[in-house]
């Protein structure tokens, strides 16, 4: 008798099917209680003790990436965009998942009534799936979503870390450096046109404190571009009469002959480097990286973070179809966000350029690390299909956190290098040197003067006794008060009415010329 108590104290009576079930259930939130019901006091101790580790663990590092000064979600962002961290989260994601799921199958073998009949073990094998089910699908999405990120930063940021800077270091990624400097470039290639033009480029000179960004925007029609000396492109196009074609052709003329014309032929897209280098050298300024979208693709990028929310003020024409951007605020999908910064119908390409930098500036603050994290499928694929860059991917967190620090507190401001600031027919490359540094030196409250505020007649405050202006010094005042657009254009309209579009040599704040 007293064996027989002993064996029963080892092993307890197996509760009912329904008592089983509801064991099984409890071991989805408490993994192991099922264990310790039928006294396997060890393996039950052990399981919840690890669980319990593991979600005091978890809670403990949410509440440290919660606290970080850069925020919760530039910080998940940053931390989604690196192979270790994607390797070893899905790594943890499969290992738990397993785990878990055997616990369960298991806490349901050890419970199930024995001589259960066929519909009890029914009943319980679509529990226990069920039960798999709520920790199996959430680990697969999680591991297919942590691959799709591995392999998109794999394919897009493959570039290698620059052989002339020191290995990478996470907590100085810019070397010390005040500022950044990225091309932005939008590629225009179709069927019907041989080869590729650049017809957007804007160089975004980023501080790398504070987020403060500067748009350069380069027209496509810039003529008598310089190349550095003693390179192959200097050698092809001599000064005085130099490069005999446009900016944007730069990009396929190299294109065509790397072997020959590339600064560096054995880079990844030979071309968008040797263009980044010799629009760097004709402003200026060091161009550390390069990013290129194909503008056909830039519509599936906008689509994929849901568009893009815009002002508009007057009827912006577009397409082949007749279509019509309607005024007001509206959220544009891709393909009207595509030519929103596209059209030229009863424009020019100097207002297009303005809406471009309008663009740039709304997708900045619409676009978040939310929004890149719980859109980042269609953007993986979009990305994929347009994007081309020599970012490499150790300074892809460093760009989130100087992109959500631009989002949050950063101003941005543009400078246009077109008429009347710039003669884009003959321009005069050390005077843009010169705009360009004072741009980025010069900070966006003192750029932003209000070009069109009333000012006083040249009698207004003259004594009652004082002998009225002669017609000279009448014509004198009047273009002395006219604002630079309309000396320039000899229109009536003080500041042209493109969103965007600036007028004076200065770089202007975006949020005051973008609706």
């Amino acid at each position: 008798m007293a064996a027989e108590d002993e064996r029963r104290d080892k092993a307890p009576t197996r509760p009912s099917t329904g008592g089983a079930l509801l064991w099984t259930v409890a071991s989805l939130p408490l993994p192991g209680v099922a264990h310790l019901r039928m006294r396997r006091r060890l393996a039950g101790t052990v399981i919840l003790g690890v669980y319990l580790v593991g979600v005091a663990a978890l809670v403990l590092g949410l509440v440290r990436i919660g606290t970080h000064e850069a925020g919760a979600m530039t910080v998940l962002a940053g931390m989604a965009v690196q192979d270790r961290w994607l390797l070893g989260v899905m790594g943890a994601v499969f290992v738990v998942a397993v785990l878990w799921l055997t616990v369960i199958v298991h806490s349901w073998a050890i419970t199930r009534p024995e001589g259960a009949q066929f519909g009890q073990r029914l009943l319980g094998g679509v529990v226990v799936l069920l039960l798999c089910l709520t920790v199996g699908a959430p680990a697969a999405w999680a591991l297919h979503g942590g691959y799709t990120a591995y392999e998109t930063l794999g394919e897009v940021f493959d570039a290698p870390e620059r052989d002339d800077l020191p290995p990478h270091d996470a907590a100085d990624p810019w070397y010390g450096a005040d500022r950044v400097n990225v091309l932005l470039i939008g590629a225009d290639s179709a069927d019907n046109r041989y080869g590729v033009r650049t017809d957007t480029m804007m160089v975004a000179s980023l501080d790398t404190d504070t987020g403060d960004a500067v748009l350069v925007g380069l027209p496509r029609n810039l003529e008598n571009v310089r190349f550095p000396e003693e390179s192959a492109l200097a050698d092809r196009y001599p000064e005085p009469y130099g490069f005999d074609l446009l900016l944007n052709d730069v990009y396929q003329t190299v294109a065509e002959e790397p072997e020959e014309l590339a600064l560096n032929p054995i880079a990844a897209d030979p071309a968008a480097d040797t263009l980044k280098k010799v629009i760097g050298h004709n402003l200026g300024l060091e161009v550390e990286y390069y990013a290129m979208v194909d503008m056909m693709g830039f519509r599936d990028l906008i689509d994929a973070v849901g568009g893009v929310r815009v002002r508009i003020e007057e009827p912006i024409p577009y397409g082949v179809h007749g279509g019509v951007l309607e005024p007001g605020v509206r959220r544009l999908d891709g393909h009207e966000a595509l030519w929103y910064g596209r059209s030229r119908i009863g424009s020019d390409d100097y207002g297009r350029m303005g809406r471009q930098g309008c663009l740039v500036k709304y997708v900045a603050e619409q676009v978040d690390p939310t929004t890149v994290l719980t859109s980042y499928r269609r953007l993986a694929g979009a990305t994929k299909r347009t994007l081309t860059t020599d970012i490499p991917q150790s300074k892809v967190p460093a760009f989130i956190e100087l992109a959500d620090e631009l989002t949050d507190h950063g101003d941005m401001s543009a400078l246009q290098l077109s008429p009347p600031q710039v003669s884009t027919g003959n321009p005069d490359w050390d005077e843009i040197k010169e705009l360009v540094a004072e741009a980025i030196a010069v900070s966006e409250e003192e750029d932003d003067a209000p070009l069109d505020e009333p000012s006083a007649s040249p009698d207004g405050d003259r004594p009652e006794d004082a002998e009225d202006p002669t017609p000279e010094e009448w014509e004198e005042w009047e273009e002395d008060e006219r604002t630079e657009w309309q000396r320039y254009t000899g229109l009536d309209e003080p500041s042209p009415a493109d969103p965007g579009r600036q007028v004076g040599s200065e770089a202007t704040d975006l949020g005051s010329i973008c609706p």
